[in-house]
């Protein structure tokens, strides 16, 4: 994986101090702790706001953990293409869904170590509908499920429970769901509420038992 700013000498413990900082003024604290797991898939949510990505560096910043997160290819586009890729990101076609799943999968089988940032709504409109590449990349890849968080409600952001995806779909997405019930993003209208079965019936093909 490319080298970022949570590697770079100097800027990365700047850059704590800095988050900080910044948490401390904004009237936010941290809850949790990140799991000592090489590599996990971290859940964002709820995501509603351009506001949730430099939150999320903030965090993870004050926790001292190095992550990835996927973003759309549009934004890797010059001029910013290698500052993006310096800030841990990683450029998926979000049209082809199946094989961003396949590629992610790739990347955590060639990795010793990996957090890879996935928001399950996929986006910060209004959606109706989880997406559930996240979940079919960790039950792919056998990396477990964390459950980070951005709650606006209660200016608290961190790391939650370790979930590891038992191949039952439903069960499982109604239990991370149950997690976040309470939580609100800054957005909160344009929180979604459900899995989206087509989706499912197109990523679990790529799963074999």
């Amino acid at each position: 994986m490319q080298h970022t700013i949570f590697d770079t000498p100097v800027i990365k413990t700047l850059m704590r101090w800095i988050s900080l900082i910044i948490l401390k003024t904004a009237g936010w604290r941290v809850e949790g702790r990140f799991p000592d797991i090489p590599k996990f898939v971290l859940i964002a949510a709820p995501h509603t706001s351009n506001w949730d990505f430099p939150m999320t560096i903030f965090i993870a910043f004050a926790f001292k953990a190095k992550i990835y997160w996927m973003g759309k290819e549009a934004i890797f586009r010059r001029p910013f293409k290698n500052f993006f890729r310096w800030l841990g990101g990683i450029p998926v076609d979000r049209s082809k869904s199946n094989n961003v799943v396949e590629q992610m999968i790739q990347k955590f089988s060639k990795s010793e170590k990996l957090i890879m940032t996935i928001p399950p709504s996929g986006t910060r409109k209004k959606v109706m509908k989880w997406k559930t590449g996240f979940y079919y990349i960790s039950l792919g890849a056998n990396v477990p499920i964390v459950l980070g968080f951005l709650d606006y409600k209660r200016k608290v952001g961190g790391i939650g429970p370790v979930y590891c995806p038992t191949g039952d779909i439903d069960a499982d997405m109604r239990e991370i769901r149950t997690y976040y019930a309470d939580m609100r993003g800054k957005n909160s209208v344009k929180e979604s509420v459900f899995i989206n079965p087509a989706r499912m019936e197109k990523t679990k093909k790529l799963i074999t038992p």
